[in-house]
């Protein structure tokens, strides 16, 4: 097993699906900066297209998502972000061109096909549309059979399904319950429908979860063919998400067992023949996230690790984050404010953050460290950090050679505590983040 020193991994720390984290956000970023941002735009582009609505809302998630159990409240959301779309693609500058559409959420499938369709044609008629990739994340147990036709019929060719657990003891435990068959069902639409590339959404360290729960999870996930998987530590920050006070804490695995969970995991899927994938996704051979780690080309933003190489990426939607190369900008989160500013012909960014130059030399080393497990950090930097280094290099984690630090195997579940190193914003907000295994 990785070697175990739970000193190391006392300090929480962020994932860093971007830099600055969005811990850094304020309102001094806005509108006007998004729009000055968004003229400036030129070559491939990606769309991520939010949906904050769920059937149910389960316990753990910490996602911006509310029931869907209202029509009126569904039907006003829909409205504006066809509003949105059409007032950001209009802003696009010639040249543009986008490569990659992402629907998240929530649960996209808790809106109607109809629904859904009709925002795939609205981004077809307001944005330059270059033969994307398009991916989905699914709620299988609101995964009709209608679905199916949708899907092949928008040409989506990757998906992911939120899983989390087989086991109906940790299902009920996370609010999240799910008969076995429905999983079964819904991969088997999704490949008959031209998914190619099948994500599953696992997790670890859940309340009352044992190692046999997590391997069995694993194991009928590699048996029904998933391309992708990613496995997530279950970040227990009730402070930050009220619904989680359901969980039961008491119940939590501790910090030991969710670092053998973690090994667990690793080796399980290894020796299944997936590849490894930064430092909690796997992925096929075959799978083009698989080829983009051993060609060096992986690359991380707010979907989490990723081939997408598109310098630009445009959220749509309440609570969703547009990321340029010197800028970082979260759209309204609240639904109601966020049909309010739409109502004005607005753009509907309300915080965020420059990227100044350090932040990018800063965010270049993290992305690199998780990434590729090795960055180019220079002498000067190597010298000014080798007190907090040591304990990684006395233990055998990290090696450091010419002003590059390098992760060794055995320094894999440090990663984002190493990568914590190096970002200066860390020094007093470490109780927003989550644990780092």
């Amino acid at each position: 097993m990785w070697p175990y020193h739970p000193e190391l991994l006392a300090r929480p720390v962020p994932r860093y699906t971007s830099y600055p984290t969005a811990a850094e956000f304020g309102a001094h970023v806005g509108a006007a900066e998004q729009e000055l941002a968004l003229s400036r735009v030129s070559g491939d582009v990606s769309l991520y297209v939010h949906i904050p609505f769920c059937e149910e809302i389960c316990w753990y998630c910490g996602c911006n998502t509310g029931r869907a159990n209202k029509v009126q409240r569904l039907a006003s959301y829909l409205d504006v972000l066809h509003h949105e779309i059409a007032l950001l693609g209009a802003r696009l500058p010639q040249g543009a061109r986008v490569r990659r559409i992402a629907f998240g959420g929530g649960s996209p499938n808790a809106i109607t096909p109809f629904d859904f369709v009709r925002i795939v044609d609205a981004l077809t008629v307001h944005f330059p549309l270059h033969d994307p990739v398009v991916s989905i994340e699914l709620d299988p147990r609101t995964l009709g059979a209608d679905w199916g036709a949708v899907i092949r019929c928008v040409g989506i060719t990757r998906a992911s399904m939120g899983v989390q657990t087989f086991a109906p003891h940790l299902q009920a435990a996370i609010g999240r319950v799910q008969p076995e068959d429905d999983i079964l069902r819904g991969t088997d639409l999704l490949r008959g429908a031209g998914i190619t590339s099948l994500n599953f959404d696992l997790m670890y360290g859940l309340p009352g979860q044992t190692d046999e729960d997590l391997a069995d999870s694993l194991g009928r996930t590699a048996r029904l063919g998933a391309d992708r998987i990613a496995l997530f530590g279950y970040a227990h920050v009730p402070h930050l998400i009220p619904r989680q006070k359901r969980i039961d804490a008491s119940d939590l695995p501790g910090q030991e067992a969710r670092f053998r969970m973690a090994w667990n995991g690793w080796e399980q899927l290894t020796q299944a023949g997936y590849q490894p994938v930064g430092f909690d996704h796997f992925a096929r051979p075959g799978d083009a996230l698989a080829q983009a780690t051993v060609a060096g080309r992986l690359r991380r933003n707010f979907q989490g690790f990723t081939e997408d190489q598109a310098p630009v990426l445009l959220g749509l939607g309440a609570s969703s984050i547009s990321q340029f190369p010197d800028l970082l900008v979260q759209n309204e989160k609240n639904a109601g404010r966020y049909r309010m500013l739409l109502s004005q012909d607005r753009l509907t960014g309300t915080h965020g953050v420059h990227r100044s130059a350090e932040d990018q030399e800063i965010g270049t080393i993290i992305k690199s460290l998780l990434c590729r497990g090795s960055a180019e950090i220079g002498a000067d930097r190597m010298f000014a950090l080798v007190e907090v280094l040591t304990p990684f290099a006395a233990r055998g984690l990290i090696e450091t050679s010419d002003a590059v630090l390098t992760i060794r195997p055995e320094g894999l579940p440090y990663t984002r505590t190493i990568a914590a190193l190096f970002d200066p914003y860390r020094q007093d907000s470490a109780r927003r983040f989550s644990s780092a295994v």
